[in-house]
């Protein structure tokens, strides 16, 4: 059996075995990633360049369009460029720079999160203190505080996951090089269990921000149904109910892949769960922050028509 000094490469799951099949499922990939990348390039832009978006919570909304295009740019271009030359493989540094950016960037994006449930907590609980607790420098540090959660967590697993010696063969079942399927592959069952341990503490971090998020709603339904005013109350939940279904769907599709019962695991049903929770949030959260807020809209709007105009422009001058 090999160990792992002497594996440079892992065996990614092919993810069909026609070539008719293959390229279908390219330019699925395709199609989302493009869509992944336009919907959330034109949010970075739209809040970076337009100066009615300067809030906090548009501040903390670019971070996590940022977070989003690196999390799915992490993972799918490789499986595209593996269906178009028909291979599998994926170098040992590359699976371990894969997986660490997918957690780091991963991770990063669910303390976002946990910090916009904060932002609306004190928008709609204390408006009268927001400015002061949600300053440009409190969100600053905020932000890097995230940024930098992430980049530890992402650390601390890839070292210890790749420091395991690997003795039972270098194919990973699944599109991408992901930690539960490195460990199928560990020899050392103490090591084994020390990079258990990691993701048990790991699942209960993640439980403790869940539970900060859903306390800070209860509040902030609570406060939200004493308000006297019916628009007042429409507002508020125009802007918490965006915020709301992303961690929905953030914490529904995590949930699903780590904590299925392993009774019911396949490969089949790993590789659809792995999916949801690494390629849909990134491309639908977009969509989902876009649909309630008027300005971000206006802002795309606005964009879209001048770089229209732009081009006109430019066919004009280049047919004279």
């Amino acid at each position: 059996m090999p160990n792992s000094s002497s594996i440079s490469e892992f065996l990614l799951l092919a993810l069909a075995d026609t070539r008719q099949l293959q390229l279908l499922h390219f330019w699925l990939l395709l199609g989302i990633y493009l869509a992944a990348l336009l919907g959330n390039g034109l949010i970075s832009t739209a809040v970076a360049c337009h100066h009615r978006l300067h809030s906090p919570m548009d501040f903390f909304l670019l971070n996590l369009a940022l977070l989003d295009l690196g999390c799915i740019s992490t993972t799918l271009p490789k499986a595209m460029v593996n269906i178009l030359h028909e291979t599998r493989d994926i170098s040992y540094a590359g699976c371990a720079a894969q997986v660490f950016f997918f957690l780091f960037l991963f991770s990063a994006e669910y303390c976002i999160l946990t910090i916009m449930s904060y932002d609306r907590y004190v928008a709609i609980c204390k408006p009268l203190h927001y400015g002061t607790l949600m300053d440009s420098r409190a969100c600053a540090t905020m932000a890097a505080a995230a940024w930098a959660t992430g980049a530890l967590f992402a650390l601390l697993h890839t070292a210890n996951t790749f420091s395991q010696p690997l003795c039972q063969g270098n194919a990973v079942d699944q599109f991408f090089c992901e930690i539960p399927q490195i460990l199928k592959l560990s020899c050392s069952e103490l090591d084994y269990l020390w990079e258990i341990g990691f993701i048990i503490v790991s699942v209960l971090a993640i439980l403790g921000c869940f539970i900060f998020i859903v306390v800070s709603y209860v509040q902030i339904f609570r406060a939200v149904l004493r308000m006297p005013s019916e628009q007042g109350r429409h507002k508020a939940f125009s802007t918490c109910l965006p915020h709301l279904a992303v961690v929905s769907l953030f914490v529904t599709t995590d949930f699903l892949a780590y904590l299925k019962p392993s009774s019911i695991s396949s490969t089949s049903l790993d590789l659809v769960v792995s999916f949801l929770y690494s390629v849909v949030p990134p491309t639908l959260n977009p969509l989902i922050y876009s649909m309630r807020n008027q300005e971000l809209k206006d802002a795309v709007r606005k964009m879209m028509s001048w770089t229209n105009i732009s081009r006109g422009r430019l066919l004009i001058c280049l047919n004279k």
